[in-house]
């Protein structure tokens, strides 16, 4: 069974950092791309980031270019996404999301993957 869980939300003052992670377990880890979408109340689902198995190529959405890395720890079967320099349009519930596919296959729509996670809460005040 594929199993993510996200962790590492929270609150956080305008400027600050977060690092979510998203534990993978159910399937072999090196062979799917993972991903983050976020969604924040009254707005669409928004593909964040995302980072392919094989070649670790990478997409960020333009609104976090600069500011949030992904990466991922194959001896933890954890990715990671390094958030820097939030902002208070970056509230929202954070998604992790994973399937065979390569990241370039969905582009911003990083929510079309096969399996997600249940969340993780960030809230970034001025």
């Amino acid at each position: 069974e594929v199993q993510l869980v996200e962790s590492g939300g929270g609150l956080v003052q305008t400027g600050g950092s977060l690092r979510l992670s998203c534990a993978a377990s159910g399937f072999p880890f090196d062979d799917y791309a993972i991903g983050w979408f976020r969604q924040a109340p009254g707005r669409e689902r928004e593909g964040v980031s995302c980072i392919s198995s094989s070649d670790g190529d990478t997409y960020y959405t333009d609104s976090v270019k600069g500011r949030f890395t992904i990466s991922r720890d194959v001896a933890k079967n954890t990715v990671y996404l390094q958030m820097d320099s939030l902002e208070p349009e970056d509230t929202a519930l954070y998604y992790c999301t994973t399937d065979r596919r390569k990241c370039s296959n969905y582009g911003p729509k990083i929510y079309g993957m096969d399996y997600w996670g249940k969340g993780t809460l960030v809230t970034v005040f001025s």
